[in-house]
């Protein structure tokens, strides 16, 4: 299975490049994360747990960075094992491009599964993983850009001067800014 995907992120480069490896911003990102942790230069321990169709799977897997070209392009590879209900493995391609205080982030993704994961068929599986794809930019969006503006009614825009919003944008702009 192929995923393919672009976005455009209202955050510099660097502050997107530094967030794809923030193990912190990564839990938040991946939907079901658990845990995810350094391993070693490039290496990361995952935990996650998902639902697919009707299984529940608690899988545990590792993440490597190869052919890193810093700040524009990147390969990760994955596997994951979630025991009786099977295996995935595969890799994805990442490239960002600088669109002045934005950055233009693509993505191609390759899978393949294995056990009880592929019984399901492909349909409900590339429902899933391009559901799952979409709930982690959206949360990467959020975490290295801030929450997307919402017009009020009488379309005044966002609530900038909210001590909450403004909390949670230095709280997570400060952490990546320093990774």
């Amino acid at each position: 299975m192929e995923i393919v995907g672009e976005r455009v992120l209202g955050a510099p480069i660097e502050v997107v490049w530094r967030g794809l490896f923030d193990p912190e911003v990564l839990k938040q990102c991946i939907p079901g994360g658990e845990e995810v942790s350094m391993t070693g230069e490039g290496s990361y321990a995952i935990r996650m747990t998902t639902a697919i169709g009707p299984m529940k799977a608690r899988m545990s897997g590792k993440l490597n960075i190869l052919d890193s070209v810093p700040p524009e392009s990147c390969t990760l590879s994955f596997e994951g094992n979630g025991g009786a209900i099977g295996f995935a493995k595969g890799s994805s391609t990442v490239v960002l491009t600088a669109e002045g205080d934005a950055t233009r982030l693509n993505y191609a993704a390759q899978t393949q599964i294995s056990g009880k994961l592929a019984q399901l068929g492909s349909r409900l599986i590339d429902g899933v993983a391009k559901k799952l794809s979409t709930e982690f930019f959206d949360r990467f969006e959020s975490a290295v850009a801030g929450p997307a503006p919402v017009e009020a009614a009488g379309g005044a825009g966002p609530d900038v001067e909210s001590g909450a919003a403004q909390g949670w944008l230095k709280r997570n702009l400060a952490r990546i800014s320093q990774s």
